[in-house]
C-alpha cells in the first residue's frame, strides 16, 4: 500500500510515524512545501526573541531522522500543486528546481493545516508567523534594520505571544484589535485582567478599531484605521487563519464551513480513497455535537494517530474536542476550555455563571497569588465552559475542567475528586472542589445569585436593598451606589436594620463574605442573593465597559 502524505507538520508527521509503526511494509511519502518538517510552530514567537536560541531546538525531527529511524521518503520544498483522483494521481513541484513531476498513491492524506489571513500585500516589513522561515526572517529583520518599535495587528494567540516576545527584544510595541477585547476565547469582563496586564507593559492596546488599509510609503509601513494612522518600520499581521483547502477545492472535493475540508468521522473526504487531518478540517464539539473550526496542534496530533489506527487497525476514529488552550502573558497565564459566555449566547444555550478568585496554593506557603476562574454551567450542572486567569496553578486546574467536561461529570461531582494536596502545590479544599461545593449550593437551592450586568437595574428598583458586608474601611475605599455598609460579622446584632418584606443583595470583595451573610439572612426568613464574583468581577465588568466607550 502506497501512501502520500500532503504536510509534514503536526497532522501529516504524526499519521506517518504511528503508520509506520503499525505497517512495517507501507510505503509512505511526504511532501512538504517548506524547508522544514516536524516543526514546533508554536514554539515560533520565543525563537524570535532568544528564549528559544537555537533554530534546530525547534524541529523535532528532519528528512533524514525520519528516514533512519520511520523509513519515511520525506520531500521538503516539494509543494503538491494539483491532485488527479480519478488516476490517483499528484502533481509536485519542487521548489528549489521549479521541476514538476507526478507521483502515484493508493490513499491520500491531505495535511495542509492552515493559511495566514493577511490584509495586505507582501510589502517589506510587514510579516505574518506561520512557518520556522517566517521566524527566521523576521527575526533577521528586526537585527538587520535595528528595530525598535512595532505594530501588531490581531489580539489572538500568534499576536499576543508575538507581542510579548518582541516586547522581550525591547521594542515599543502597539497592539490593534478590531474587537472589543483580546483573546476570542474568553469573557469581556474577563479580558479586562489582561487589558491590565498589557498597560502595565507598556503596550499601547487599540481596541474596536477596523484596519481599513495598509500602504508601503518610502521606507514606512502606514496602518490606516478610521480615525487615525499608525507607522512603522514593522508590522506583524496576526488576524488569524483558515484552512488551506485549495488543492481541495481545485480536486472537486466537497467543503464545509468555512472552505474546510468536509470529511466523515473517519476523516475520509468526498472521495473514498482521500482523507484530511488537521486544520484544514472541521472538528465536532464536546459541548454541542456542532461542527467548528478548531486550529489547535493536539488536535491535529491526535487525528494523525487516530488515522492510521483506523487504516491498518480498523479502530474507532470519533474525536470530539471542547478547545482547551492555555497562553502566556507576561506575568499571566490565561486558560479556557469549552464555550465562552459569548458563544453560549451567540447559540442560545440557557446558562448560569459561578466565578470564584481562591490561591493558587495554600495562603500561609509564599507567594499564593489568586486564580480568577469562571465556569459556565448547563440547567443541568454540566460544565459548558471555564475560564482561567493567574500566575500560577493555571495549567492543571483547566486540565480537569477539560476533563470533566469531555467526560460529562457535572459541576456538583468536583466536589468529591481527590487532588493532589501540599501547600506549594495547593489547598485542601483545592479550587476545583470549590467549583463542586459552589454548584451543589446552587442546585440545591441554598444560594441565588446575581451578576455584575445586573447591577444597574437593581439600583433603580425601590424594594432592593443592597449591604456590602465587607469591613468599614473597604466600604469607604470604594463602594457601589445605593449599598449600605453592614459588616458580616456584625450583621446578625443588625437584623433589625434589614426589612423583611425587601428583596436583599449581597456584596463582598470575592462573594466569599457575601455568602456566608446569605446563608444568615436565608435562614432567617429573608429573599437574598449575593454578587457572583464580588467586587472583583464587578470591577472588571465595570472596567470592561469603559474601555468600549472609549
Amino acid at each position: 500500500m502506497k501512501y502520500i502524505v500532503i504536510g509534514g507538520v503536526a497532522g501529516g508527521a504524526s499519521f506517518s510515524c504511528r503508520l509506520r509503526r503499525l505497517d512495517e511494509n507501507a510505503k509512505i511519502t511526504i511532501y512538504e512545501k517548506t524547508n522544514f518538517v516536524s516543526y514546533a510552530n508554536c514554539g515560533l514567537p520565543y525563537y524570535i526573541s532568544g528564549v528559544i536560541s537555537k533554530e534546530e531546538s525547534l524541529t523535532l525531527q528532519t528528512p533524514l531522522s525520519l528516514k533512519e529511524r520511520f523509513n519515511l521518503d520525506v520531500k521538503v520544498n516539494h509543494e503538491v500543486i494539483k491532485i488527479n483522483p480519478t488516476k490517483k494521481e499528484v502533481v509536485v513541484k519542487n521548489l528549489l528546481s521549479n521541476e514538476e513531476f507526478v507521483d502515484c498513491y493508493d490513499k491520500l492524506i491531505i495535511a495542509t493545516g492552515a493559511n495566514a489571513i493577511k490584509i495586505t500585500e507582501d510589502y517589506n516589513g510587514v510579516f505574518t508567523l506561520k512557518t520556522v522561515e517566517d521566524s527566521i526572517r523576521i527575526k533577521k529583520y528586526i537585527i538587520n534594520n535595528n528595530i525598535k518599535e512595532a505594530v501588531v495587528i490581531g489580539g489572538g494567540f500568534i499576536g499576543l505571544e508575538i507581542l510579548e516576545n518582541l516586547k522581550e527584544l525591547g521594542l515599543k510595541l502597539t497592539l490593534i484589535e478590531g474587537g472589543k477585547h483580546i483573546l476570542p476565547n474568553i469573557d469581556l469582563e474577563m479580558a479586562s485582567f489582561l487589558h491590565e496586564e498589557l498597560k502595565k507593559n507598556d503596550i499601547d492596546l487599540i481596541l474596536e478599531k477596523k484596519v481599513t488599509k495598509i500602504i508601503n510609503e518610502g521606507n514606512l509601513i502606514n496602518i490606516y484605521l478610521n480615525d487615525k494612522v499608525y507607522k512603522t518600520k514593522l508590522l506583524i499581521e496576526a488576524i488569524g487563519v483558515k484552512p488551506a483547502s485549495s488543492l481541495a477545492i481545485n480536486s472537486n472535493l466537497e467543503l464545509d464551513l468555512k472552505n474546510a475540508i468536509k470529511i466523515n468521522e473517519d476523516f475520509k473526504t468526498s472521495n473514498e480513497d482521500i482523507y484530511a487531518i488537521g486544520d484544514v478540517t472541521l472538528i465536532k464539539s464536546d459541548i454541542d455535537n456542532e461542527l467548528y473550526y478548531l486550529p489547535l496542534a493536539g488536535n491535529a496530533n491526535k487525528e494523525g494517530r487516530l488515522l492510521a489506527d483506523k487504516l491498518v487497525l480498523g479502530d474507532d476514529t470519533s474525536l470530539k474536542a471542547c478547545g482547551t488552550s492555555i497562553l502566556k502573558l507576561f506575568s499571566l497565564n490565561v486558560a479556557s476550555t469549552g464555550f465562552s459566555e459569548e458563544v453560549l449566547k451567540r447559540k442560545n444555550i440557557h446558562y448560569q455563571k459561578i466565578y470564584l478568585s481562591p490561591a493558587n496554593h495554600a495562603t500561609y506557603y509564599p507567594n499564593a497569588n489568586p486564580l480568577i476562574m469562571k465556569v459556565l454551567l448547563a440547567d443541568d450542572y454540566s460544565i459548558l465552559g471555564a475560564e482561567i486567569i493567574g500566575k500560577d496553578g493555571v495549567d492543571k486546574r483547566i486540565d480537569l475542567l477539560a476533563m470533566a467536561i469531555k467526560f460529562k461529570i457535572k459541576a456538583y461531582e468536583l466536589k468529591k475528586l481527590e487532588l493532589a494536596y501540599a501547600p506549594p502545590f495547593g489547598s485542601a479544599k483545592d479550587p476545583i472542589n470549590m467549583i463542586g461545593f459552589m454548584a451543589e449550593n446552587l442546585k440545591n437551592g441554598l444560594i441565588k445569585q446575581f451578576y455584575a450586568e445586573d447591577i444597574k437595574q437593581i439600583i433603580k428598583d425601590n424594594d432592593a436593598i443592597l449591604i456590602d458586608v465587607r469591613t468599614k474601611k473597604e466600604y469607604a475605599y470604594n463602594h457601589i451606589a445605593r449599598s449600605v455598609n453592614i459588616p458580616v460579622d456584625e450583621l446578625r446584632k443588625n437584623l433589625a436594620k434589614i426589612p423583611l418584606n425587601k428583596k436583599i443583595y449581597l456584596i463582598c470583595h470575592s462573594a466569599i463574605r457575601s455568602y456566608v451573610a446569605s446563608r444568615i439572612l436565608i435562614q432567617k426568613g429573608y429573599n437574598v442573593s449575593h454578587l457572583a464574583g464580588g467586587m472583583i468581577i464587578y470591577n472588571a465588568y465595570l472596567k470592561s465597559i469603559k474601555e468600549g466607550e472609549e
